[in-house]
């Protein structure tokens, strides 16, 4: 059912596209009536190989599938979905002007609509419950836990785990994350058989190799996909490659950012979108200066010192929020307030900060203040996505993962920003930007980016 809705969407969408692109064609190129027997021999074709190629990439339904390695699987299926049509194309006499315009507003429109609508559909049949299939965890430690956690958040996977189980005997009635305990492996096995549940996920990291070996052999039996969650916390990422040496399981870890080409695709990417973007976003910068101005005397913009890729420091460039005396009162209030200077201690900011204006609340809320970094990112001191900027007296708290932060360009938008946002500790900010070092990709900035609208959009709670 939920393959057969994918499907269909896919190829709706399609359909409107290729449609939108004969209406283009006609406006464009001044070509009235019905498209040629040659361009409509294509469209039949194309669709197949694309919705042919995202099954054959697992999209459909893809569970299990993160939103970084969907999006790279949909671009890949749409980037060789256009080589074959060009190729057809051309051997069907198919003008170049006509297969330049049907084409652009094809992929281009399936490039920014296909992961959006893929996205809203799956969050709709969620909710109907429809989206996610069943799924049993084996581990009831920490380990089991913290998967239940992750699943429970990231429901984009579609992996709904129905009960958890363990080598030993669990309590009756209990749960785990909310999950009801099923007993031991030999019952989590029947409940396999009854319920006709094909996936388990090992949560037992720190058991013992021979006993995983032994508890996997009987989950095979059992279970069409078996996944272990291995002991490799702090090592393994995104980008990690299974490799067979002869025999003997191997996994590659790449640092995709220590990669001259990656590190120039990106700048690349930084420079395009800033300039683009900043056309349109010309005018509300223009009136939010006049905000600032209109509120109080003083500079529009404030120009703090933050460590930069290698440490090097630069002007970090935000619209003004605070009072012009605002580090001094800042001092007053944590010398006098106990409270005030254990929540900086622990988050290094304050959520009802006596030295924000009102204008300032209303940028803080939305985020706004943060858009003249595009001229850092201009400058090449900032990326669009990357670690936070920190500041030169956070680099000790920063502590061993300093080395590895400092290694790329800071970025204007982030992970911590779209997960925790100011509700995360520092530590757990940090250990967040250590994560995107170490998965970087130009996928996952386009996620983090996408993201990050949404939280603009839809989420209040940056202060």
């Amino acid at each position: 059912m939920v393959t057969l809705v994918l499907v269909g969407s896919d190829i709706l969408l399609a359909l409107a596209l290729w449609q939108v692109g004969f209406m283009l064609q006609s406006v464009v190129l001044g070509q009235g009536g019905l498209p040629g027997l040659a361009v409509l021999g294509m469209v039949v074709p194309n669709i197949v190989v694309w919705v042919g190629l995202r099954a054959m990439l697992g999209i459909y339904p893809g569970y299990g599938l993160g939103q970084v390695e969907e999006l790279r699987r949909q671009t890949l299926a749409l980037l060789v979905t256009v080589a074959i049509t060009g190729v057809f194309a051309f051997f069907s006499g198919v003008s170049d002007s006509s297969l330049r315009v049907l084409l652009f507003a094809w992929a281009f429109g399936l490039l920014l609509l296909a992961p959006v609508a893929r996205y809203f559909l799956t969050r709709a049949m969620m909710q109907v419950g429809l989206w996610g299939k069943p799924v049993v965890v084996l581990g009831t430690q920490q380990g089991g836990a913290n998967l239940l956690r992750i699943l429970r958040r990231e429901w984009q996977l579609g992996l709904k785990p129905v009960a958890v189980f363990d080598n030993r005997v669990a309590p009756a009635g209990g749960t785990l994350e909310g999950v009801s305990y099923g007993g031991t492996l030999t019952d989590a096995a029947a409940l396999a058989r009854k319920h006709d549940i094909d996936t388990a996920i090992f949560a037992m990291p720190h058991t013992r190799r021979e006993h995983l070996a032994k508890f996997v052999g009987l989950a095979r039996l059992s279970f069409r996909h078996v996944v272990i969650i291995p002991n490799l916390d702090g090592i393994t990422n995104r980008t990690v490659v299974a490799r067979d040496l002869a025999g003997t399981l191997g996994v590659e870890i790449k640092h995709n950012l220590l990669d001259p080409w990656a590190q120039r695709l990106k700048r690349v990417l930084d420079l395009v979108s800033t300039a683009v973007g900043g056309i349109f976003v010309l005018p509300l910068i223009v009136a939010l200066c006049l905000l600032v101005r209109l509120e109080s005397n003083g500079p529009i913009f404030y120009a703090d010192k933050r460590m930069g890729r290698d440490g090097r420091l630069f002007s970090c460039i935000k619209f003004r929020t605070m009072v012009l005396d605002a580090e001094d009162l800042l001092q007053q209030v944590l010398a006098e307030d106990e409270e005030a200077r254990e929540e900086y201690l622990k988050y290094h900011k304050l959520r009802n900060d006596p030295r924000v204006t009102r204008v300032g609340r209303f940028l803080r809320k939305t985020s706004l203040d943060e858009l003249p970094q595009l001229w850092n990112v201009l400058c090449g001191q900032m990326s669009l996505v990357g670690p936070r900027p920190y500041l030169p007296r956070e680099s000790g708290d920063i502590g061993l993962a300093r080395s590895e932060i400092l290694r790329v360009t800071p970025g204007i938008t982030g992970p911590w920003q779209v997960t925790g946002r100011n509700d995360a500790s520092f530590e757990e900010r940090v250990q967040m930007d250590v994560n995107y070092v170490r998965d970087w990709s130009v996928y996952l900035d386009l996620v983090l980016l996408a993201r990050t609208v949404a939280c603009l959009l839809f989420r209040r709670n940056a202060y």
